[in-house]
């Protein structure tokens, strides 16, 4: 097994949104991060050699404002800044990962071989994870975990509270998020499921069609199609749903309470809460040194099994 990080077509994720916070990692392997920086979470400008990166979130419930930031290097190690109340940044020693996801208190990493490490909060068994196998793609909620495996099944780990971690019988899936309460999973035909607290609307998906990439924030829940555009449903009492006027997009993310979108010119544009700054992405340039071609398209993802996926 090679000790490489992410292959040549798989799919990375190079903006992530946490609590209060933004990261991204330009086409030079440079990071950078705006927002709530309190805990060291936005500490990330000396990092190199980053393909992929993401962003802790904070419980709603606790108005902490701590959270942490994990970068993926393009050899397949990962390193990590900010809260670590319960080791949530003990990547260190991980190697051959080819994708990472961060939630609440937890991290994971997935593995050249299909497998998954874990590290951080366990209180509700959301790092029980030794077991997956043949994993693509990996995503972390606040008390959950889930992924899809290349047979496109899911499999998930954690608080089952309103019913998140329902997602056995899912199927043809390429690609997985999860929220606060809720997970989401998109089909290899481009249409969207969901299962969990459904109290803001945040799994009113079922309609979707035409969807290449899905990401959840606490309570809300955004996709991109095919052309480009965004759609989003759930809560929306910052704005973080309002991403409808948004064109030429290639990739998105949810944080708690905002939304990010990578444009085709490696500019990127936000939505929602900006209390600390989060949203303060418009000077961004994800393109420094070289031209980077767009993301692989919509067919690509929803026909490959083989590549690893973080939401």
């Amino acid at each position: 097994m090679s000790p490489q990080g992410p292959r040549e077509g798989d799919e990375v994720a190079v903006i992530a949104a946490g609590r209060r916070h933004s990261v991204a990692c330009r086409d030079d392997g440079t990071v950078i991060a705006c927002g709530n920086g309190r805990a060291g979470e936005c500490d990330v400008r000396s990092w190199s050699d980053v393909v992929a990166v993401a962003a802790g979130n904070v419980h709603p419930a606790r108005n902490t404002g701590r959270s942490h930031t994990v970068g993926l290097r393009a050899d397949g190690s990962v390193l990590a800044a900010g809260w670590d109340r319960d080791g949530q940044t003990d990547v260190s020693a991980w190697s051959e990962v080819t994708a990472v996801a961060a939630g609440w208190r937890t991290t994971l990493g997935l593995r050249a071989d299909g497998t998954v490490a874990a590290t951080g909060r366990d209180a509700e068994g959301q790092c029980d994870v030794d077991a997956w196998r043949e994993v693509v793609a990996i995503s972390c909620g606040d008390w959950h975990s889930v992924a899809v495996c290349g047979d496109g099944t899911a499999v998930a780990a954690g608080n089952n509270r309103r019913g998140q971690c329902e997602i056995g019988r899912w199927r043809k899936l390429v690609g997985i998020a999860a929220g606060y309460l809720h997970t989401v999973g998109l089909r290899d035909d481009g249409t969207v499921i969901a299962t969990g607290e459904n109290e803001s609307g945040e799994c009113d998906v079922a309609a979707w069609r035409s969807v290449s990439a899905v990401a959840s924030g606490s309570r809300h829940t955004i996709a991109l199609r095919e052309d480009g555009t965004v759609c989003a449903a759930g809560d929306n009492r910052h704005g973080q749903c309002e991403v409808r006027a948004w064109t030429g997009v290639a990739a998105i993310a949810a944080g708690a309470t905002h939304s990010l979108g990578l444009l085709a010119d490696g500019t990127v544009v936000a939505a929602g809460d900006n209390a600390d700054g989060q949203c303060e992405v418009d000077t961004w340039r994800l393109r420094r040194n070289r031209a980077q071609p767009r993301p692989p398209g919509p067919s690509a993802l929803r026909h490959r099994r083989s590549g690893p996926l973080a939401q």
